[in-house]
């Protein structure tokens, strides 16, 4: 007896059949059942002759068993799988061109279905960036907005964090299948996440991390959310792919600027020249998208963030991290780093030295690399 995902599985892993195509084929067709119960004739007017080939073909051995691994991992405690029929189904992402057919969720199904802001950001974010984004998605999340954002390194991995401390909680939209995490470094977080926030993904059980996987995801990142806040972004990010989905979706896209010498700030900038919304505050995104909300709790950088601080970013990033493209006080890099001023002094100079960074005038320092 095959489980009720079993057609819906079988129609998302047919080659050639994308979440537009399935859609056609389920608008014009019906369920599933009534897909595959179709013939030749049918399908190959709808979807061209190689697809309808593809989708009568008989289920392969690989396929079976790949909806017995499912059902096993269904069958653990709060896993879910979630189809386009489902009443549980995101109600966000119907709104959007090509939702998946099929999603895989870890976790509280009811953050699918919150209000939420999805925030995006670079994978080598400065230490500022970590803090905003953190800050931010707290602040967010106290307010009962639900924070997407995708389990990657720097700003994803800030926000969850910072979204975890709040009310709302978080959702992390991955780009593996659900039995993985990636990137590894970011296991303890995923396990929080799937505790007491929701894990989700379009992809098989198994599916490794493949780079086209992530740009892909983005949009349902965006999907979830009333708008997406972008902190920190290059000019070629693929942050800047989320928020173009996020505006091709109808949605809000908010960016934080920067300095204009630092390069994670030129997304950004490029962004609100584009009529992205210039934030300070996570005031001005519940404004902006008029929101009756429970009070703002405006959040400070408080000393219990310094220990956070200290243990995740210093012992990856080194000291560089910690010094802006704007000219940066020493005494707030020896309250950032933890460093005594000896050893704080010693390191500057091989930065300097290095051409990493430059010493100014009046005990101030700016990166320069």
């Amino acid at each position: 007896m095959y489980p009720d995902f079993f057609p819906w599985l079988r129609l998302e892993q047919t080659p050639g059949v994308g979440a537009v195509t399935a859609r056609k084929l389920l608008t014009v067709f019906g369920l599933p059942e009534q897909i595959f119960a179709c013939t030749f004739e049918q399908l190959a007017a709808e979807v061209g002759p190689r697809i309808a080939k593809a989708l009568l073909q008989t289920p392969s051995p690989t396929f079976l068993a790949l909806v017995e691994k499912t059902q096993k991992w269904c069958q653990q405690p709060n896993n879910h799988i979630l189809t386009l029929a489902d009443t549980t189904y995101p109600p966000a992402l119907l709104e959007i061109p090509d939702p998946p057919i099929v999603l895989y969720a870890k976790g509280r199904l009811d953050l699918l279905s919150s209000r939420g802001i999805g925030v995006v950001g670079s994978r080598h974010a400065t230490a500022q960036g970590i803090r905003n984004a953190e800050l931010f998605s707290e602040t967010l999340s106290h307010a009962g907005l639900t924070i997407s954002s995708g389990l990657a390194a720097g700003i994803d991995a800030a926000a969850h964090q910072g979204a975890l401390r709040g009310m709302a909680s978080t959702v992390a939209v991955i780009g593996t299948g659900a039995d993985i995490v990636y990137p590894a470094r970011n296991r303890e977080l995923a396990h929080a996440i799937a505790e007491s926030g929701c894990i989700v993904s379009e992809y098989s059980l198994g599916t490794p991390a493949v780079a086209s996987n992530f740009p892909r995801r983005n949009r349902i990142i965006s999907g979830l959310a009333l708008g997406v806040l972008v902190i920190e972004a290059a000019a070629q990010s693929g942050s800047l792919i989320t928020a173009r989905m996020a505006a091709e979706q109808g949605r809000e896209v908010f960016a934080i600027p920067g300095s204009i010498h630092s390069p994670l700030a030129k997304g950004c900038h490029q962004l609100i020249k584009q009529g992205a919304k210039l934030v300070e505050s996570a005031q001005d995104i519940v404004e902006e998208l008029q929101l009756s909300l429970p009070k703002l709790k405006v959040l400070s950088d408080p000393a219990h963030k310094c220990d956070l601080f200290h243990e995740k970013i210093i012992p990856v990033t080194g000291l560089l991290a910690n010094i802006a493209f704007d000219p940066t006080p020493l005494d707030t890099l020896a309250l950032v780093s933890g460093l005594d001023m000896g050893c704080l002094n010693a390191q500057l100079l091989n930065l300097e030295l290095a051409g990493q960074i430059e010493a100014l005038p009046g005990g101030l320092y700016r990166r320069l690399a």
